[in-house]
């Protein structure tokens, strides 16, 4: 059952996003060369992605790496890194490296002062509101996200009157105000032991249809979802799905459940992002496209030299805005700050941290 959507702009808190830059800020460059002296001591880092980095790439990467992991130990400072980031980020500056969920317990624990959230704000707010007392840098104030713009906390309210009684499980790619309004998070990984946590017959999964969807194809508890959508996965087709498997014999298909119906319907298996990651890990097939943002499939291949990897390539654009270099000047200028209003967080804290404790 899916319920119409009102879409609105992704408010975002820009911190000093507007404030008039000092001299020579616009553009950053580390104060390192790529020197000899250098290259050997990166060494370690490019065996990670020297599979998916060439090397000219690396002549520019290296330098930056180094200068973000010699600030971060200067300023006792953690980056979550999501596991649509690139690889040069992801596994070359990430200190915590995961989908939303992986990312939430980490930064519930983190005892580091600063928190750099490579990815996106929404994920930013969530390790804010695990970390009341902290610093949370998101690295490019305006790196949100269509799935969590397509709801409103009027929305949810207005679900309440709808369908009064109804638990509301909120997918963690929303904002803190909408979470406030809900009875609890999930995220891919887990919906369907929320759901099913609750106990009742009737559950409201909101805002991703397509995961409310597919939730309902696991669990005897009625989803009533609503028709917010990921603009990365929906733009997947079942026909595309059918056309790569007949290109390519033997290939493998590996869905996220933000993904439409026929999509599923025509992948050999479906999880989140995490479950996909050690699916190919475990069963390593000789052929696979993973059907996400295709990012993640260059970290795994980093990881996976001998997997091969058909690339329907899906970018994220908001994703896309989160870079090294301002990774490097979050961490350098202590930008930009993600806040949280104190009378929204204590309830949307409440809802993350009954999702994080029921995940244990």
């Amino acid at each position: 059952m899916a319920l119409g959507s009102a879409h609105s702009a992704l408010t975002l808190d820009r911190g000093d996003a507007c404030a008039p830059r000092s001299r020579g800020e616009d553009r950053i460059t580390p104060p390192l060369a790529f020197t000899p002296a250098l290259r050997r001591e990166m060494e370690p880092l490019y065996e990670r992605v020297k599979h998916v980095v060439t090397p000219m790439e690396w002549v520019h990467y290296a330098p930056i790496i180094k200068a973000i992991n010699e600030l971060k130990r200067e300023r006792n400072a953690v980056i979550l890194a999501h596991n649509y980031m690139t690889p040069e980020i992801f596994h070359c500056v990430g200190d915590f490296r995961g989908d939303s969920l992986q990312l939430a317990k980490e930064a519930a624990r983190t005892e580091a002062s600063v928190i750099v959230q490579a990815g996106v704000h929404f994920m930013a707010e969530t390790s804010k509101l695990l970390n009341p007392d902290k610093t949370v840098l998101i690295p490019d104030p305006l790196a949100g996200c269509s799935l969590a713009a397509s709801i409103t906390p009027e929305d949810v309210r207005a679900l309440r009157v709808a369908y009064p009684g109804v638990p509301i499980v909120t997918y963690v790619n929303t904002s803190a105000a909408v979470k406030a309004e809900c009875d609890i998070c999930c995220t891919s990984s887990n919906a369907v032991k929320i759901v099913e946590s609750l106990g009742a017959p009737r559950v409201l999964l909101i805002p991703d249809e397509y995961l409310a969807k597919y939730v309902q194809t696991k669990t005897k508890v009625e989803i009533i979802a609503w028709k917010g959508h990921c603009e990365v996965h929906e733009r997947f087709t079942g026909e595309e799905m059918e056309a790569m498997r007949a290109a390519e014999p033997g290939l493998k298909i590996i869905a996220h459940p933000e993904c439409p119906p026929d999509v599923i319907n025509a992948a050999d298996f479906t999880g989140s992002t995490a479950a996909m990651i050690d699916w190919v890990k475990t069963k390593r097939p000789p052929k696979v496209v993973l059907v996400t943002e295709c990012s993640m499939a260059s970290n795994v291949a980093a990881e996976t030299p001998d997997v091969e990897f058909v690339r329907p390539c899906n970018l994220c654009p908001h994703m896309k805005r989160i870079s090294l270099e301002k990774i490097y000047e979050a961490l350098l200028y202590n930008r930009y700050e993600v806040t949280v209003d104190p009378t929204v967080a204590e309830k949307a804290r409440r809802a993350v941290e009954r999702m994080v404790e029921a995940s244990v």
